[in-house]
């Protein structure tokens, strides 16, 4: 394996739907290295295995196969317990701020509580520790003292940021942390991660639908379809110069403010007709517009596209910039 902050290997994870079906992989040989400090973002659209994964890392859902391993320890078999010195280092945000927060704990008493599991603080240790966490994510200190039915849902998001960060991890596993909020909400708390992200240097694994949050806060991409890796490289050149068709689609099928724009992207779109891929080829087969009968039956491998770029196709096209891109950065 890698040497990274956390270095997923092959990892493969399968449910069983019932006693007489096949078993569904939800992910299937996925590897990735994820260095301290840096922002790894995980995008594709639902049922991709986005938080599939990120239910492995966590030690809550059991791999098949495959290797994790986090600041140099194995954490396999997925599906163990995780220990406390992994937990402290290993920090989550989840999507809801609306059912991720306690409503019956005040915000002081939800901050102190993974103090109390990892620290051993005196009561005003503790309280100035809240205090300056909340400054941190822009919040007053007196926040401590109110429950989060008071705060709005960009305000309780913040208070998650806070109760994730304030143990001080080394990597934090954002999954889909602004999807629930207003657009200027959402920009508001990215420029909120990428702040902390410099004053902690806290690794992030974001995890995203949107091509547009992933390329504003993360140093490189990773795009999963149905739980395999179709590209993963630079996030200015996954969202900029896309090789994989399946990108491709991504990225037009992204709102635009500009209807010229989106008149072209709907008359490049995939025009073949939908049909499910054979289990032993391309999973995107049955919606790429430029598959070949090889596609159905060979799983292409991550090729080399461009220096730092891989993508898995077997017709690997020069990599160009889209004329007439939809995607848009968040301001």
């Amino acid at each position: 394996m890698n040497t990274g902050l956390l270095d997923v290997c092959d990892l493969t994870v399968e449910f069983r739907a019932g006693r007489r079906r096949s078993p569904v992989r939800a992910l299937d040989r996925v590897s990735l290295t994820l260095s301290p400090g840096e922002t790894l973002g995980l995008v594709g659209e639902s049922g991709s295995g986005k938080t599939t994964l990120t239910l492995a890392i966590l030690g809550l859902v059991r791999a098949s196969s495959g290797q994790i391993s986090f600041a140099g320890r194995e954490l396999a078999p997925a599906g163990h317990r995780r220990s406390r010195e992994v937990s402290r280092d290993l920090q989550v945000v989840f999507q809801d701020p609306y059912s991720s927060l306690n409503p019956a704990r005040t915000v002081g008493q939800i901050l102190r509580e993974p103090l109390d599991v990892h620290e051993s603080l005196s009561r005003e240790q503790a309280r100035s520790r809240m205090a300056d966490m909340l400054e941190l994510v822009g919040l007053p200190s007196s926040a401590a003292e109110r429950y989060p039915a008071e705060f709005s849902g960009g305000q309780r998001q913040r208070i998650a940021i806070a109760r994730a960060l304030i143990i001080s991890p080394k990597l934090v596993l954002c999954d889909e942390p602004v999807s629930a909020l207003d657009l200027s909400v959402q920009a508001q708390i990215l420029n909120l991660f990428a702040d902390l992200q410099r004053e902690l240097s806290v690794a992030y694994l974001f995890v995203s639908h949107d091509l547009a949050v992933v390329r504003y806060i993360s140093s490189r991409v990773m795009v999963l379809y149905r739980g395999q890796v179709m590209e993963s490289g630079p996030a200015e050149a996954v969202c900029t110069q896309p090789a994989h068709p399946y990108t491709r689609d991504l990225l037009a099928a992204a709102p635009s403010p500009d209807p010229r724009q989106a008149r072209m992207a709907a008359l490049n779109g995939s025009s073949r007709p939908w049909q499910p891929s054979s289990g032993g080829g391309c999973p995107y087969y049955g919606r790429c517009p430029i598959a070949v009968d090889r596609c159905r039956s060979e799983r292409p491998e991550l090729r080399t596209v461009s220096a730092g770029t891989q993508a898995a196709c077997h017709l690997l096209p020069d990599a160009a910039p889209m004329p007439g891109s939809a995607l848009t950065t968040p301001s």
